[in-house]
């Protein structure tokens, strides 16, 4: 049954007047003892489940089609494993070999006399990858406000690559971008060495055109008049049908709504942290976050460890759950994937960045080969010689059936290992 969406548009809960007696009050109130259940979203669970596999095998394509040969063999490619997330029983060879589709399989022998598999791309996979390719050119300008607007989120313009890498699938960065974009704007970037020893990617100049949140571009229309100039902007709200909102926390969440909005871009070191006003603008930061990405979701743990690079205070991703009209936290995959409500009707994304539809085709692509294996057209295969029947290579009982239920599963979200990078010379 397809879920129905009650979306709360801006200052569609009605507004309260006297903003500035509400930000008196609350900086005298701590945080309000509310708590909101969760409520399971099949449509929104849908676009998790869905986004299993691409993510990884869009990695594996990127990582083949830069080597030489566009061919790795799959010791070169267990390498990269810790970047793809893939369970731990699950082997490389087994996920590569469910998408004939996109990979085609040969042989090559070690000095041993050992018969090493290799992979390639189809045809089909490759043409695809070089418009991605053309399309991020195309958007390369984008691609670059998208990369300053999060860095203009945190403290001293900084981010760690290793916590940059866990970002670059959702904003749209292309696998290599530290060596493909970065290099390119000098004017903009740069590489610097953090106390901790890490690398980090700095921000030179701040553009002050670009510190506007999406929910202030969409003030204007969505919101009254008045009320956008005294900045008590209001969330866009909805709830799962059959949430059930008390009428204690429906009178909180209206009361909330009129509390004066902070932008993500200010400082707010002047707020109380113990506050619904301080509150207000941590959901005003995560807000602005999704926005930026390009599919307006992404896994908990991938935002985690912004709590420092963002001045957030302890327990500040509680907000998911006591905002659940806001976010909707997906606990499909095995994981836990933060979604932006409002970017989505039902299943339907209602705003595509360009590389999104490109993922979308890359997502059929990938169904397809699982399609047509179902129908046994990819039985056999023969690769320098050597026949391989990939039902029968390394595939347990428990990862067969897990390949059928992977017929649907068109997207895959990524969790970045940075060791597995290569190494930015400082």
């Amino acid at each position: 049954m397809v879920p129905f969406f009650l979306f709360v548009k801006v200052g569609g809960f009605g507004f309260f007047r006297g903003c500035q007696h509400g930000f008196n009050y609350q900086h005298k109130r701590g945080l309000m003892n509310v708590k909101l259940k969760w409520v399971k979203d099949r449509g929104l669970d849908a676009v998790v489940t869905a986004a299993r596999d691409l993510k990884a095998a869009c990695i594996l394509v990127s990582i083949i089609s830069s080597s030489p040969q566009c061919c790795l063999p799959i010791y070169r490619l267990s390498c990269h494993r810790g970047q793809l997330s893939l369970p731990c029983d699950l082997k490389l060879s087994t996920f590569i070999r469910k998408f004939p589709s996109v990979f085609v399989e040969s042989h090559t022998f070690w000095s041993g006399g050992a018969c090493v598999p290799c992979f390639s791309l189809t045809p089909e996979a490759l043409q695809l990858y070089h418009e991605e390719l053309n399309v991020l050119q195309q958007n390369q300008m984008d691609l670059i406000n998208r990369l300053q607007k999060l860095l203009m989120l945190t403290q001293g313009w900084t981010l760690p690559l290793q916590t940059l890498d866990q970002l670059k699938w959702d904003l749209g960065l292309p696998y290599d971008y530290q060596h493909s974009v970065i290099p390119h704007h000098p004017d903009l970037f740069s590489f610097i060495r953090l106390p901790d020893d890490r690398v980090g990617l700095k921000l030179l100049s701040w553009d002050e055109d670009l510190a506007v949140s999406q929910l202030q571009k969409n003030s204007a229309i969505q919101q009254k008049e008045e009320d956008a100039r005294s900045g008590c902007l209001a969330f866009p709200v909805g709830f799962t049908r059959g949430f059930g909102l008390k009428r204690k926390c429906m009178e909180w969440l209206k009361e909330w709504q009129t509390l004066p909005y902070t932008s993500p871009y200010s400082d707010a070191s002047h707020l109380d942290p113990r506050t619904d006003v301080s509150e207000k603008r941590i959901v005003g930061v995560f807000h602005e976050l999704l926005q930026l990405t390009i599919h307006k979701k992404t896994e908990r743990k991938n935002v985690s460890n912004l709590r420092k690079p963002l001045a957030l205070p302890q327990k500040f991703t509680k907000v998911f759950e006591r905002h659940p009209g806001i976010f909707y936290i997906s606990k499909k995959c095995a994981t836990q994937t933060v979604i932006l409500r409002e970017a989505y009707n039902h299943q339907q994304l209602l705003q595509k960045h360009p590389t999104v539809d490109l993922r979308e085709r890359f997502a059929r692509l990938l169904r397809k080969g699982l399609l047509d294996r179902s129908k046994g057209l990819y039985k056999k295969s023969k690769g320098d010689g050597v026949e391989v029947d990939p039902h029968v290579d390394d595939i347990g009982n428990n990862q067969s059936s897990s390949e059928e239920e992977s017929v649907n599963n068109l997207f895959y979200e990524y969790d970045s290992d940075k060791p597995d990078e290569p190494r930015i010379q400082l």
